[in-house]
């Protein structure tokens, strides 16, 4: 069988796509797709029509016809065999298209056409291949170009993402630069030092973030943030690196605060801030930062908590006390007193009170007498579980379930913010939210928040759907969240005179939040 070309045209003889498998000129294929209506008899049903050259083998689709041209020692049951593959993969074509104009779905798609006649026939001879096959052949799906696009975009988000990390510590350093000779203070204010006296404590530091400088007083006072301030590049100027890569970042839609010249810039603090609206003489403040890292698939592949009870006096009358704790917690967490703390009081009745009880606390500093510390692989000491389940969709998407519990009861999570990063271009289509959610397009990233979690609230569900994304472009989840209840099993219950017991007024609060929470 030798097959000379392959066509679709109208009952009128207009050509609509050709496609030739031998060699001849433009004029002679051209004749003989016009000399064809010329040969059907009106009112007969015909599948050939013979010349003294050639046979046309033809199938009618509605107002067109499939034709296959072919010399007459061609064997006639092969060629409409042949036919009815070229009709199957024509009329395919046009329901895979939904075609509501038929002569115009075929102009648009003869491309298509032409590389699906050349999987059916090869210098003219048929190619053993069946329809599946031709439309397998015809998409060209390539699992390397799908692996190759993945890892791309991978790389694309890790590369911003080292940019805004280098951006802010760009930042960082031009504001100490600016600040010359300024010291910030640590986390739990005032220690004692190693002679007896007080000294700056650095035993429990303020978690900062890069590009972060903290206050340098307590860090309980309201803090705020300045205007954005920008500043040209100068030709020589020593900095001029710094700023043109911040330039650059802010062309791109990055938000880069600059602080202004020869001022201290103020930037708020990880640390969530209380304000107290009655704090007594005697005030006590219980603080606990968590952080933890979990595998996607579960188990705990990080986990450490670090506490510190902090004292504040306000009156000198105040200054000789003892403070007494009631510690139930069996998990195994590891107390540490100051060096200038009684360690055989606390042992024996749980209070905290100065070796020398003939001198007083210091005044008006925040003073670290007790910390502890805890580590764990164990599964049931996450006190808020995260589980992400992104799964393909099979149009190059995925669908992504995220659900929270409230592993232990006892606590009140407030503010809980769970940041899912996202592809880069990707407009997520929320289908389901307990709580609230943010998109923000420029950072690629879908914030789902929860004011409170409580045991009344203890389970909730996000949904949402991503196109051309793949399931570990929602890792690494960021979580946050502030709970007024500590995780330790240990609070303050009484402070006591040392002289006679008798019980002093006393205010306290007590702050258990996250430094790190990550689901990689």
């Amino acid at each position: 069988m030798v097959l000379i070309a392959a066509a679709v045209c109208t009952k009128a003889g207009k050509t609509i796509v050709s496609r030739q498998f031998v060699e001849m000129t433009k004029a002679r294929i051209e004749g003989l797709l016009a000399a064809f209506p010329k040969l059907m008899s009106t009112g007969k049903q015909h599948t050939f029509v013979e010349t003294e050259s050639v046979r046309y083998v033809y199938q009618p689709l509605e107002k067109l016809y499939m034709l296959l041209i072919t010399t007459k020692a061609s064997n006639i049951l092969e060629d409409l065999e042949t036919l009815r593959l070229f009709s199957r993969v024509v009329s395919t074509n046009i329901h895979k298209r939904q075609n509501k104009c038929i002569l115009l779905e075929w102009k648009l798609n003869c491309v298509f056409l032409v590389f699906a006649f050349d999987e059916i026939v090869a210098l003219g001879y048929r190619e053993s291949v069946n329809l599946a096959q031709i439309r397998t052949f015809v998409e060209m799906d390539s699992h390397e170009e799908k692996v190759y696009q993945a890892v791309r975009q991978t790389q694309e988000r890790e590369a911003m993402n080292q940019m805004r990390k280098r951006a802010k510590e760009l930042q960082r350093a031009r504001m100490e630069a600016d600040k010359k000779g300024y010291k910030g203070s640590s986390l739990g204010g005032q220690g004692f030092d190693h002679t007896g006296g007080f000294g700056s404590s650095s035993t429990f530091s303020s978690p900062t973030v890069i590009g972060e400088t903290p206050e340098p007083k307590s860090i309980y006072s309201n803090i705020s943030k300045p205007a954005a301030s920008t500043k040209a590049m100068k030709l020589g100027s020593k900095s001029r690196d710094v700023e043109s890569f911040v330039d650059q970042l802010k062309s791109e839609g990055e938000n880069v605060v600059a602080p202004a010249a020869n001022k201290p810039s103020v930037i708020s603090s990880k640390i969530p801030v209380q304000t107290l609206a009655n704090i007594d003489d005697v005030h006590i403040r219980q603080e606990e930062k968590l952080m933890l890292r979990v595998g996607r698939d579960g188990g705990v592949q990080t986990f450490e908590l670090h506490g510190l009870i902090t004292l504040r006096i306000s009156d000198e009358k105040w200054g000789k006390i003892k403070v007494v704790l009631d510690n139930k917690d069996t998990r195994g967490i590891q107390l540490q007193t100051h060096p200038n703390v009684d360690k055989e009081l606390f042992k024996a009745k749980s209070q905290i009170g100065l070796k020398n009880p003939t001198k007083p606390f210091p005044l008006s500093t925040d003073v670290g007498v007790l910390k502890w510390r805890f580590q764990s692989q164990d599964d049931s000491c996450i006190p808020f579980s995260i589980n992400c389940w992104p799964s393909e969709n099979g149009q190059g998407g995925c669908d992504v379930n995220i659900e929270y519990e409230l592993e232990h009861n006892r606590l009140e999570l407030n503010d809980v913010s769970i940041n899912i990063p996202l592809p880069i271009g990707c407009s997520p289509v929320v289908t389901e939210c307990d709580g609230d959610y943010t998109h923000e397009s420029r950072k690629n990233m879908l914030t789902w928040n929860l004011a409170l979690i409580d045991s009344t609230n203890r389970t909730g569900a996000l949904e949402f759907s991503a196109a051309t994304a793949i399931p570990s472009d929602f890792f690494p989840l960021n979580i946050s969240f502030v709970c007024k209840k500590p995780y330790a099993d240990l609070r303050v219950t009484d402070v006591l005179l040392v002289e006679d017991d008798t019980p002093v007024k006393y205010s306290s609060e007590t702050i258990f939040y996250t430094d790190k929470y990550e689901i990689c």
